[in-house]
């Protein structure tokens, strides 16, 4: 005996509403919907994803991520996926990144691949901290990022998608100055340069 065609309408709408909703669950709690951005060049940063004061998509983002982020007042973390152009981050290009002197008391740059991995290499060098790393005459810093071995502070990396992260400890950005307006006069951040590409292609 056939299924009446209202059960199966039924059944089909039930089906439709529940993929719409997963979706867009999903959707909602990824990094490309999140609410209160602080864009500064090629610089993002979240400053109301924090687990205290976060709204219910960041907590749910923040539950399917398992990362934890930084607190009101403990720092905030700037990612970045494209360079000054522009243009998507690829391992496969080399990239300059400065100058790197941030109004803080302590900050890290660190390199992730498209899975928001460190990138795997055989020198297990996968960041920089403000405590080590090589500076120049005016106390700013020069991170270069690469598949090939560069002198100074290199960070190797491998051909695809790539992302920067440079979290600022114990900054103004981060205690009361984090709106775009605050943010843009009290710290300059550093420029991401593309070099030579392995394909062969030039900045």
């Amino acid at each position: 005996m056939r299924a009446p065609s209202s059960t199966i309408g039924l059944v089909y709408a039930l089906v439709v509403g529940a993929a719409v909703a997963l979706g867009l669950t999903w959707w909602t709690t990824g990094d490309a919907f999140q609410f209160g951005a602080l864009r500064i060049g090629p610089w993002q940063a979240w400053p109301l994803s924090d687990p205290v004061n976060a709204d219910r998509y960041g907590r749910a983002r923040i539950a399917r991520s398992g990362d934890l982020p930084l607190g009101p007042g403990e720092g905030l973390a700037f990612t970045a996926v494209e360079d000054s152009d522009g243009r998507a981050l690829d391992g496969g290009c080399h990239y300059t990144i400065t100058p790197i002197l941030p109004p803080a008391r302590w900050w890290t740059l660190s390199l992730y691949d498209a899975r928001g991995k460190p990138v795997s290499n055989p020198s297990e060098r996968f960041g920089f901290a403000s405590s080590a790393v090589i500076r120049g005459e005016k106390g700013g810093a020069t991170i270069e990022t690469g598949p090939s071995i560069q002198p100074g502070n290199w960070l190797p990396s491998a051909a695809g998608p790539v992302a920067l992260v440079l979290r600022l400890y114990d900054s103004p950005v981060s205690t009361g100055l984090a709106t775009e307006l605050g943010a843009r006069r009290a710290i300059d951040m550093p420029a991401i340069e593309r070099g030579a590409c392995q394909d062969g292609s030039r900045p």
